[in-house]
């Protein structure tokens, strides 16, 4: 490199990086940046893990794959601290919990809260219960939860079981918390992540497309929204479209699903507790709920991957696969710009990944025969 002698050069010689207008540089996490839109106090402690700014990813390649003339983006929420959305929320309910003089968090969890609470309350220096399905959450999710040091209980029964018990005992006890999405500063926490999407599109997208469990993000998200409109921050609100798994999908069918099953472990939910606030954001927005099946979810998952280099966990690809199926029936109007939330980074579930049985090749350590797999068609397109 011309001029370079090995040495790092001194501060006020290096070239400035300019400060572009509403983006953020030196990111300080949620509750720094978006004080002034939160419920915080001068006695909220100042938690964060440096959660937030999560891109927003142009998904050029997946739009010409599904043609329509649909802009399609994406909101990668995997790239948190956790790798899920889950701790735009958490970090604001455990630093309320750390206010109120909370010993303990509890939460019941498919696997993304866990994680975000026990990394938040290990922050926080709060102990950290969690109550899991037995057998139904995914090994990196679970990995999570134990590693950050919280104390997990797998359960006999479903998640809307465990969350029954986590709700008694909460309110049982008063030095206990819990930081499910019924906890409202979640929401609070959450509603960020709209003010990212207008923030990086200049304005509201047409149409908000999300994955739906307990129907807590989709209600936040609303919430942000409708915000950044009063403040001007947006010139429209977004027709909020919320995507559940077939075999996991109690807003689409209109009753509770006593036995939820998906691959998608995320939003294998079939009680919301949030269900009156996301139907309401669904119908005050104009948008739908509608359903996708586990083979639509694996289509959008690996097509994610392998049309735009974006490694999302199954739960996160229902959102995409329901703007594929809305794509297939001529829903949107040519020009739309719509925005996929991706909830939750692909390195959660790596199980279902492993399932399609690609593994790499074993060839001798020489050239020639390195050489000889170029010659060979791509493994995918």
């Amino acid at each position: 490199m011309p001029g370079y002698s090995g040495s790092v050069q001194p501060a006020h010689h290096r070239p400035r990086v300019p400060r572009r207008e509403g983006f953020f540089l030196g990111w300080r996490g949620i509750l720094s940046e978006f004080g002034e839109v939160l419920p915080i106090t001068d006695k909220t402690p100042a938690l964060t893990l440096k959660e937030g700014n999560t891109p927003l990813i142009e998904a050029a390649a997946l739009s010409r794959w599904l043609g329509g003339g649909v802009q399609i983006h994406l909101k990668y929420e995997g790239l948190n601290p956790t790798g899920s959305f889950k701790d735009r929320g958490m970090v604001l309910a455990v630093a309320k919990a750390k206010e109120e003089g909370a010993e303990t968090v509890i939460c019941a969890s498919t696997g993304n809260t866990s994680a975000s609470a026990a990394a938040y309350a290990t922050r926080a220096g709060l102990q950290c219960l969690v109550l899991i399905p037995h057998g139904k959450v995914a090994l990196g999710k679970l990995a999570q939860a134990l590693v950050y040091g919280a104390r997990v209980v797998a359960v006999e029964g479903n998640f809307d079981q465990a969350l029954a018990i986590v709700q008694e005992l909460a309110e049982a006890r008063p030095e206990i918390i819990l930081v499910n999405s019924v906890n409202p500063y979640r929401l609070e926490g959450q509603k960020t992540a709209a003010y990212e999407v207008c923030r990086d599109l200049g304005d509201a997208p047409d149409y908000l497309a999300i994955p739906v469990g307990n129907a807590g993000n989709i209600s936040a998200y609303w919430k942000g929204f409708c915000e950044c409109f009063d403040q001007g921050r947006s010139r429209r609100r977004p027709r909020m479209l919320g995507f559940q798994a077939a075999g996991a999908a109690p807003l689409v069918e209109g009753r509770t699903v006593e036995r939820p099953e998906t691959i998608a472990t995320a939003i294998r939910i079939g009680r919301p507790v949030n269900r009156e606030r996301a139907t309401r954001a669904v119908g005050d927005s104009g948008g739908l709920f509608a359903a996708v099946t586990d083979k639509e979810i694996l289509e959008a998952y690996w097509a994610l991957a392998e049309h735009e280099g974006v490694f999302a966990e199954p739960a996160s690809a229902a959102a995409v696969a329901g703007v594929i199926q809305l794509v297939r029936r001529g829903y949107f109007p040519a020009g739309s710009r719509v925005v996929c939330v991706l909830t939750g980074n692909g390195l959660k579930d790596p199980d279902t990944a492993m399932r399609k049985g690609a593994e790499p090749l074993i060839l001798p350590a020489r050239l020639d025969a390195i050489e000889s797999i170029l010659q060979r068609e791509p493994a995918h397109v």
